[in-house]
């Protein structure tokens, strides 16, 4: 077995409204940065993953999230897998 690291990124879809970022935006002008606009926010997270290999990581990461960590109906996700 081998030890692998996961980052992933969980963001609102595009299509779906995001009041947190749209809050942050509008704070940012009343911050004089009114040049930041169109804030997303999202999730990072981090897991460590014990597998063969990489192929079988990044299996066990996809899974977990469409089951636990995504609501693919309004979130999307990435992820990247390195060996630790």
């Amino acid at each position: 077995m081998k030890k692998f690291q996961a980052e992933i990124d969980v963001m609102p879809k595009k299509e779906i409204l995001d009041p947190q970022g749209k809050a942050v935006t509008g704070s940012m002008k009343n911050l004089g940065l009114a040049e930041i606009q169109n804030v997303r926010i999202g999730k990072h997270i981090t897991l460590e993953i014990d597998a063969e290999n990489k192929e079988a990581a990044s299996s066990k990461v996809d899974t977990a999230c469409k089951s636990l960590l995504a609501n693919l109906i309004m979130e999307s996700y990435s992820f990247s897998i390195t060996e630790v």
